[in-house]
């Protein structure tokens, strides 16, 4: 199972996810989208929160509420940073989070730490964590079927992108293409007359067209 929130600290509302236990934690980190944002207490142990993050957002420019919210969900679902003040929690991307073999059930590692960044926590907010908790939604997810929708709906919108640009493309070498065949036809016609020829009178036109 998941559990969803909503939070309102943005508008339009973002969502935030995590597993409802450990064994759920392993699909989450299997399928979390590559835009999504991963959370976690540094250090403790605590639950793998999720931001489903907005297209127009990116990861490096989370709005200070949200990023807020986010992190006090994750500060109150661990059992020892709830306790803590002046907690770290970290938060990178879903695509850099790396699972070997090797690793315990709900443990996670990291392709590039550098893509790593930290937010401090003083102290639990009750009042953020109550809001979050009133959206909570516990929802049993397919989580394969929605790669696979999602993975549809990404390749239809890179598809009407790239037809677009190629309309555009198009369209641009029909202009460019009319503007050469206007220059060459205005060249055609635009011969410049020499100074220095004698001028002909009408009847010295009419015999040298005889």
């Amino acid at each position: 199972m998941v559990l969803f929130f909503t939070s309102t600290a943005v508008d339009p509302p973002a969502t935030i996810y995590m597993g409802k236990d450990k064994v759920e934690n392993e699909d989450l980190i299997k399928y979390a989208w590559p835009q999504d944002i991963w959370f976690h207490v540094d250090k403790l142990s605590s639950a793998h929160v999720y931001l489903r993050m907005p297209p127009s957002m990116t990861w490096d420019a989370i709005p200070q509420a949200l990023l807020t919210d986010c992190a006090q969900l994750v500060k109150a679902n661990s059992i020892e940073g709830n306790k803590k003040d002046n907690i770290t929690i970290i938060y990178t991307p879903g695509s850099n989070l790396k699972k070997s073999g090797d690793m315990a059930v709900g443990q996670v590692s990291f392709h590039s730490d550098k893509q790593v960044k930290r937010v401090h926590v003083p102290k639990r907010e009750n009042v953020i964590v109550n809001r979050l908790n009133k959206t909570k939604v516990e929802t049993e997810v397919d989580h394969e079927q929605e790669r696979v929708d999602r993975v549809k709906k990404e390749n239809a919108e890179k598809r009407v992108v790239a037809a677009q640009k190629r309309k555009a493309e198009t369209e641009l070498a029909k202009t460019r293409e009319a503007e050469k065949a206007s220059r060459s036809y205005d060249l055609l016609f635009d011969v410049e007359e020499d100074p220095d020829a004698p001028k002909l009178t009408g009847k010295a036109i009419e015999e040298d067209f005889m």
